[in-house]
């Protein structure tokens, strides 16, 4: 008999021991029960015989962890303080082949399938600049660098050489890309010059879509994957680099357990398997900029002139908007609108009693979607029926407040019937097919003007865009969080970046905070270099910080748990206790939430202390960047 410790996969439990006739190597995949439960587990190792009972694993399954895998996880589990069952779980393991990986790293024979495409892969010539060669020597000497270029500046090309390097030494590489960035366009890039040795993985895909995508992946025919901070768990066994391009992207951050963030699991991945690591972005983040060495790429193809013009006003559709949107229309181009937020209107509140329509299961307001008459919940999803009156004073006075994408293409279309308008963001783009739909109608010149939100940032490459419109910045800029400047600014030169690639544009910014923008548009770096003496010796990347999350449906509960917790984490004298109390949003999904920041000059502290407080109500947070 045999016994074996097992990371049980998706649960929060420790490694727990079951027993076997047969003899399994590390990292297999088995099925066993769990309070007559049947779940899934992978072999860690072999223990000896413990003096209480075990349960019998029940099947062994064809599939195989490698060893990196498990290391990988194993960082994982240790740093975002999960159990090492739920960080394996985001793992995609080996199949149990005789000539493919058996748990311990080999390096697998490539199929011949593979090595036809090795010759026939470069389809198009790609030709760099000096400026760009330059980039590629500096990418190519270093295990992990950042290449800081402006956009248009040709960063894709140099990915591109990079990986042509990689594929001739008979390796693969991983391109991470943010979520929405999955374009048609940048899939065309990529397989004009690699052919069909170029995929795509990503939440959107069909069962069927990625059965057939993780086939070509094992048996070594897709030597290019591209993906969100998912593929970054595929099974790829021969890796040769590893890119991540926009990597102040927020959503390589998982806002669930574990709440990993990608772009450092990527570099902790390169270390593990010694690979190079690429990360790339024309507004880093400040962090990577302070921590890695980075090639300065300025300039790019496109020299035609972006006037900004500030317009101190709020959230507003102003005649001075639409007179810029009819000019731009009359003039035969296109434009683009952002507003951070969706729906008609971010909230309802009650004129006579001053009531804000909430969420009865979260403390926020709810959203107005008009086109279905109703309120919804942005957090929770929860929907009712737009009232009449106040639920609290009965009044019929309604207003509304924070203007919603939804309501500024009801507003353009009706003082514009002739300008094409399409609404750009989660509410209408739900799946991949309506992305690469509206993209492609906006590149052959079917819309005119598209409205949305922080989409129309991602990657988005179109050359008649002449007119930008950016709403609601300021917003951004107020929130009350460190990094709301390095936010607001980034995300600001992103939509302008959309801008002005052939024809002259003009960028229209609502923003009393004119000198801010200003000062660092045209120079991002100085404004990273600036806003790190800022933080200096409070926040990162000089401090480290974590946030303890407490929710329970029974709000005493919660709170009693992090007061016992601040109890026990002011015994450590080496961590700082920033704050505690309700969370801002203090209740979502009917669950009351209590927080705890942690700040520290060390990661290794922080997670001595975190360690020493766990607790099933709490979720643990390491560097975090998002603090409601």
């Amino acid at each position: 008999m045999h016994f074996y410790s097992l990371a049980l996969l998706g649960s929060p439990l420790e490694p727990l021991t079951y027993h076997s006739e047969t003899l399994l190597s590390i990292g297999r995949k088995v099925s066993v029960t769990l309070s007559n439960r049947e779940t899934e587990g992978v072999v860690l190792c072999e223990v000896e015989k413990p003096e209480f009972k075990t349960n019998s694993i029940l099947d062994v399954l064809p599939f195989v962890y490698s060893e990196s895998q498990i290391k990988i996880a194993q960082f994982m589990a240790e740093y975002y303080g999960c159990s090492l069952g739920e960080a394996l779980n985001l793992v995609v393991p080996f199949e149990r082949v005789d000539s493919r990986v058996h748990g311990n790293d080999n390096p697998p024979v490539i199929p011949a399938k593979a090595e036809i495409q090795l010759k026939e892969y470069t389809n198009v010539t790609i030709t760099l600049s000096s400026i760009q060669i330059q980039a590629l020597d500096f990418i190519r000497s270093h295990p992990v660098s950042l290449l800081f270029g402006d956009t248009g500046a040709g960063k894709s090309e140099i990915y591109m050489c990079r990986m042509d390097e990689v594929l001739r030494e008979g390796k693969r590489a991983l391109l991470l890309l943010p979520e929405i960035s999955l374009t048609p366009q940048m899939q065309e890039r990529f397989e004009r010059h690699f052919g069909d040795a170029v995929v795509l993985w990503h939440s959107k895909m069909t069962p069927k879509q990625k059965k057939v995508t993780l086939s070509k992946i094992l048996d070594g025919s897709a030597r290019i994957v591209a993906g969100p901070r998912s593929a970054l768990f595929l099974p790829i066994d021969d890796l040769g680099l590893i890119v991540v391009d926009e990597e102040h992207d927020e959503s390589y951050k998982s806002s669930s357990r574990p709440r990993y963030n990608a772009r450092d699991m990527a570099i902790y991945t390169g270390s593990v398997l010694k690979i190079p690591v690429v990360l790339g972005s024309a507004t880093p983040s400040l962090s990577s900029y302070a921590k890695y060495p980075f090639y300065r790429l300025r300039g790019g193809y496109y020299h035609a002139k972006r006037t900004f013009v500030f317009e101190p006003s709020i959230e507003a559709l102003t005649p001075s908007l639409d007179r810029a949107i009819e000019k731009n229309h009359e003039g035969g181009h296109q434009g683009i609108v952002f507003i951070p937020t969706r729906a008609n209107f971010k909230s309802i509140r009650c004129e006579s009693c001053g009531n804000s329509i909430e969420c009865p299961f979260c403390s926020v307001g709810m959203s107005l979607h008009r086109n279905v008459r109703a309120l919804k919940c942005h957090y929770c999803n929860y929907t009712e029926i737009l009232p009449r009156l106040c639920p609290k004073c009965h009044s019929g006075h309604l207003v509304t407040s924070r203007l919603g994408t939804a309501e500024a293409v009801e507003h353009f279309e009706k003082q514009f019937p002739d300008i094409r308008i399409a609404q750009f963001d989660r509410d209408i783009i739900t799946t991949q097919n309506k992305l690469i739909k509206v993209l492609k109608a906006f590149n052959n010149r079917e819309i005119d003007l598209l409205v949305g939100t922080q989409m129309l940032s991602k990657g988005h490459d179109y050359h008649d865009i002449t007119l930008a419109i950016v709403m609601g910045i300021d917003n951004l800029l107020s929130q009350a969080d460190y990094r709301a400047r390095e936010r607001a600014l980034s995300l600001l030169i992103q939509i302008a970046g959309r801008s002005g690639r052939k024809n002259s544009s003009t960028v229209i910014v609502q923003s009393f905070n004119e000198s801010f923008f200003r000062n660092y548009l045209d120079d991002y770096e100085t404004f990273l270099k600036d806003e790190q003496r800022l933080r200096e010796g409070r926040y990162p990347p000089s401090k480290k910080l974590a946030r303890l999350l407490y929710a329970h449906k029974n709000g005493l509960k919660a709170k009693g748990e992090m007061e016992a917790a601040v109890a026990i984490l002011r015994g450590f004298c080496e961590i700082e206790i920033i704050g505690f109390g309700a969370s801002p949003i203090e209740k979502i999904g009917s669950k009351y939430r209590f927080q705890i920041l942690l700040r520290s000059g060390r990661s290794t502290d922080l997670i001595r202390a975190v360690r020493s407080v766990k607790s099933p109500l709490c979720e643990i947070d390491m560097d975090p960047i998002e603090f409601t």
